[in-house]
């Protein structure tokens, strides 16, 4: 089989396995509720849930035996006719506000709403004092420093004999190459 049909084949399969993958979802067929509408409520709801053992997912993209259990638990309050708030309102007095992926914004999560943005004015304030520092400084320096009068001495005393005067270039011209 030549180089070319081997790259055809292998990039016709790896379209095949890209096409046939789907993303796992957590939510097992046992845990699905019979009525569309309820399903989507609590897949809504676990949505906005944290998994207490992953932390960072949601109930409804954790494998965690927890997850699992908070999935439920939120089927069984709504199969009982608790609404949505009602739900959210008993997780959160039974583990806590960290079981939000959102927590609301008040008086105890001010400093969790509040630091990225200013961690971020903070760094753009550092950086605009530096660019305007590094500018500053720049255009200050003169690019050329007048010898002072114990700089011309020894200056006169390395070159030999000649005079120094304060504008005059003191580069030899008449060196020659060996």
């Amino acid at each position: 089989m030549s180089m070319a049909r081997w790259h055809v084949l292998f990039s016709v399969l790896i379209a095949l396995l890209l096409a046939l993958a789907s993303p796992a979802l957590a939510v097992q067929p046992d845990e699905i509720m019979g009525d569309p509408a309820k399903e989507a409520r609590a897949r809504g709801l676990s949505r906005e849930l944290r998994c207490m053992v992953c932390q960072n997912q949601s109930i409804d993209d954790s494998d965690a035996p927890l997850a699992r259990d908070l999935r439920l638990l939120v089927r069984e309050r709504i199969a009982a006719g608790d609404s949505d708030s009602q739900v959210l309102d008993f997780l959160v007095a039974r583990y806590g506000a960290f079981v939000l992926l959102k927590p609301p914004f008040e008086t105890a999560t001010l400093l969790l709403w509040l630091l990225p943005p200013l961690v971020l004015a903070a760094g753009a304030v550092l950086l605009w004092a530096g660019a305007r520092r590094r500018r500053k400084g720049s255009a200050a320096q003169p690019s050329t420093v007048p010898l002072s009068s114990e700089e011309r001495a020894e200056l006169k005393e390395l070159l030999g004999a000649k005079e120094i005067s304060p504008g005059s270039d003191t580069r030899d011209r008449s060196i020659t190459k060996v």
